[in-house]
């Protein structure tokens, strides 16, 4: 396994989880081609998307068939701004790539919101460090693992 699975695994199994990693050599880098290689609805992919809210980077997990509403995220933070983080931005925060960016192991301490759709599934998929491997895990188990806050953010 990759270093980055390796890291994501030793903060996962220090937040209680056990997880599963599945590796995929065409790819997840995406909510459609994860969906596809595991053979689940595209909304049970957990997109771990790095935002910034007035200079601070936090993660939001969104449900793979949704996009996540800045001014809706803006609005729960209390920001006066929230944009996209860069490639950049994200590998700093939190020491994955894009596509591949898990829910735990960061290298800062970020805020967490989880858009409540994931809650809706018995399992999703969630990144495990690099862009062809995933996992999957109850959306509670995610959550309590992540210390994420639920919150409606997508786009109506």
């Amino acid at each position: 396994m990759s270093g980055a699975v390796e890291r994501f695994l030793e903060a996962a199994r220090a937040r209680g989880l056990e997880p599963e990693v599945r590796r995929f050599p065409e790819g997840t880098r995406t909510a459609v081609d994860a969906a596809r290689a595991v053979g689940c609805d595209v909304a049970q992919i957990v997109k771990s998307m790095v935002f910034v809210a007035d200079g601070r980077p936090f993660v939001a997990f969104t449900s793979g068939a949704n996009r996540a509403d800045t001014e809706r995220l803006r609005a729960i933070l209390g920001a006066a701004e929230v944009r996209r983080a860069t490639a950049e931005e994200v590998r700093e925060a939190t020491g994955f790539a894009i596509g591949g960016t898990p829910p735990v192991g960061h290298r800062e301490v970020l805020r967490v919101l989880m858009d409540e759709d994931l809650l809706r599934f018995d399992v999703v998929w969630a990144a495990a460090g690099t862009p062809d491997s995933v996992f999957p895990v109850a959306p509670d188990a995610l959550r309590d693992a992540a210390r994420a806050e639920v919150a409606a953010f997508r786009e109506a």
